[in-house]
């Protein structure tokens, strides 16, 4: 399940993205247009911004802007950035130490199969996708 966060982080990214705009965007204006805490939203841009999915200015035209053009955004990346991984089970994740009951596991294969369906559905789809 996506959480919040993840689906607010969604909500910023498309909003900065719909502002066709190369000067930094106050946080508050997000927060105005998307009808969420800006103290929560503070939380969100600061993984956005540690993840160099977006870059942030403080000061009087300080503000937020995305890194890259918004076709190269994959909708996969945003949300593994604020929810980690796709892997629906810790046998799968990258970081994962070799299950010593892979070769006996009947439900390994449809684990695997889970996860790369919801892994490729959210990497085929592009931020500026969501922009349309």
């Amino acid at each position: 399940m996506i959480s919040t966060k993840g689906r607010y982080a969604l909500r910023v990214m498309i909003d900065l993205a719909m502002q066709e705009s190369e000067d930094f965007i106050p946080l508050k204006d997000i927060a105005a247009r998307q009808n969420i805490s800006k103290k929560y939203l503070e939380i969100i841009a600061k993984e956005l911004v540690a993840a160099k999915l977006i870059e942030g200015l403080s000061g009087k035209h300080g503000g937020y802007k995305l890194t890259r053009d918004v076709d190269d955004y994959s909708v996969g990346e945003i949300i593994e950035v604020m929810e980690g991984t796709f892997s629906p089970v810790a046998c799968l994740a990258d970081d994962a130490k070799e299950c010593q009951m892979r070769a006996e596991c009947r439900t390994i294969h449809m684990w695997e199969e889970f996860y790369k369906l919801e892994h490729d559905f959210f990497y085929s789809k592009k931020l500026s996708d969501l922009c349309k």
